[in-house]
Order: C-alpha cells, then structure tokens, then sequence
C-alpha cells in the first residue's frame, strides 16, 4: 500500500527533526547524533592507523569493510537529508529549490566531501594515497554537533574582511622581506638566497617567528634586518588573533544580547506560555549558545522581573512568574 500524502509528511518532518542536532528529549536524534559522531571518528582513527603499512598489510580487508559500511551510512545520511530539507522551505520556494539552497550550505558540502574520495576512487584513477588523506575531511562533519566549531565558523564569516586583509598585508610583507633579504645576502649564500623565490621561504619562517633556523643570515646587515623583521614578525602574527579574538566578543555579545531581547517580549504581556518557551529555546540553539549561559539568562530576566504582580509556574524551570 503507498503511504498517503500526509503519512510522507509526517515521516518526512520526523526524519528531518532525527538527523538535525538532537533537542532536548529527542532520544532517536540524540541517539542518531552519537552514531554518526562515533563513526565519524572511528573513520579518523582507521585512516590513521591505516597509513602504517605493517597494519594495512594485515588488516587490508577489515578496513576496505568497515570503508564501505562508513560509506554507506554516511550517504543514506546524506539523503535523508536532501529528501527531508523540503522542511525548511521559505514563502515563495519550491520544495526543489529548499533541496538545492541546502546542498549548497557548507554544512551540506562537508557531507558531501565525506563521501567523496570513496566514489572518486571506484570510478576513476586517482592516487589512492591522496583519497586516503582527503577521508580525514569527514572529520568536518563533526562541525554540524559542536557549538565551539559552528562559533569559530560564525566568528571566520563575521571578520573575514578583516581577515582577508591581514593576509593581504601578510604577503606584502613576504615579499617585501625576501626583496631586502635577497638583496643583502644573495652573494654570501647564493643556494639560499640567490633569489627572491628562494629567499620566501627564509621570509615565512622569520615573520611567523617560527625560526627553523636551516638558513639564516650571515653577513652583519642581514642579521640586522633579520632581528628587525622579527620584531615586526611579532605584531604580524598577533593581527588576526586579535581579529579572532574581537569576533569571539562581539558574537558573544550579540547572541547574549538577542536572547535577552527574546525574554524582554516573552515577558511583556506578564505571561510566560510553553510556546515563548519553546521559542526562546530554538533560538538559543541557532545562536549556539551554550545551554548554561541560555539558562541563566532565562533565569536573571525571571529575577528581575517586576516581583509585585501575580505569578504562575514558567514550564521551563518550575520557577514562579507573573501571570
């Protein structure tokens, strides 16, 4: 018998709720979301162990198995997800056009990459040493389950302008060292800096204050411009931690902000419901707000509500507020 419209709906809903981030009290999602992280990491693991040859000389069959399981799991994964992202339609879309507006989210293209070098492999002649390496993408899939990773994503989008010019100012400052330095040292050390290609790799080391130390400058300017260089080496490496920093801030503090903004017009009316609730919830699972902080912002705007009205019970917590 075919299942009814409706009956496809629903199943169609439920499956999108399972493979999305487990709220709370959804044990098949939860469940769903520890199976996939733990084989994503598994994966990890027999990549790694599969590179000592002694190990995949003995074990060749097992991991080609266990390859072919992972594979499997990931792109039934993968469908289910295409299949059910008609859930996320907008006003205006078509079902298709929500399918393919989620195979282009980044969070679509990393399962994708996850499957990828399997495919590749069996149909085509790629080096099998580098679609061994390219399976250590599936660990990207880990991003979709760990707020501290979906963060730095948020924090790379909001400064990437920033960023973009910092690497800019960056490869300027390459240049322009491996320029000097080839000026300066090309007759002293002609194999290591006979030209500014090749003194590139001097001019890397020294302003990312890394220092191998296999070549260096021998004549008395070069060693002067080399200290100076890396006195500048110092700020350059420091501009985009600051970057990052300062974006990891001003999240913070937007995120913290629009919660707080949410609790303000929940509580307007005097009345706290189990949708505003909910609502409430939802968005502080998109702003990947850790639940603690969530929760004592839910909590300090119950506090310093106005305590000289009525109260009922909030159904989040079993604490009294105004009705």
């Amino acid at each position: 018998m075919i299942p009814s419209m409706a009956v496809l709906a629903r199943i169609r809903r439920r499956t999108w709720e399972v493979l999305e981030v487990a709220r709370s009290g959804d044990a098949l999602s939860r469940s769903v979301d520890v199976m996939i992280m733990s084989l994503v990491v598994a994966n990890v693991i027999a990549v790694v162990l599969e590179s000592v040859p002694s190990i995949h000389a003995r074990y060749a069959d097992l991991f080609l198995g266990f390859e072919q399981v992972s594979v499997a799991a990931f792109s039934a994964e993968l469908v289910g997800r295409v299949w059910a992202a008609s859930e996320t339609v907008r006003p205006g879309e078509t079902s298709l056009r929500a399918r393919l507006r989620f195979l282009r989210s980044p969070m679509a293209l990393a399962d994708i990459a996850a499957i990828a070098p399997f495919y590749l492999a069996t149909f085509s002649a790629f080096d099998l040493r580098f679609l061994r390496m390219m399976r250590l993408l599936r660990l990207l899939k880990l991003t979709r389950y760990s707020t501290a990773l979906r963060r730095m994503g948020d924090v790379v989008r909001l400064q990437r302008n920033a960023l973009g010019a910092a690497l800019v100012l960056l490869s300027f400052a390459v240049l322009f060292t491996a320029s000097l330095v080839h000026l300066v040292e090309a007759e002293a050390q002609p194999e290591a800096f006979g030209s500014i290609p090749d003194a590139m790799w001097w001019a890397v080391v020294t302003l990312t204050t890394v220092g191998y130390g296999d070549v260096a400058p021998i004549t008395p300017m070069g060693k002067l411009m080399a200290a100076l260089i890396s006195v500048v080496g110092i700020g350059m490496v420091a501009l985009p931690t600051s970057l990052l920093a300062s974006g990891f801030s001003h999240i913070m503090s937007r995120n913290r902000e629009s919660l707080e903004g949410e609790m303000s017009l929940a509580l307007e009316d005097g009345l706290m419901t189990e949708e505003e609730v909910a609502s409430y919830q939802a968005l502080a699972r998109r702003l990947h707000v850790d639940p603690e902080i969530a929760d004592e912002i839910f909590q300090a705007a119950l506090e310093h509500y106005d305590e000289s009205r009525g109260y009922s019970r909030c159904p989040h917590c079993g604490k009294n507020i105004t009705s």
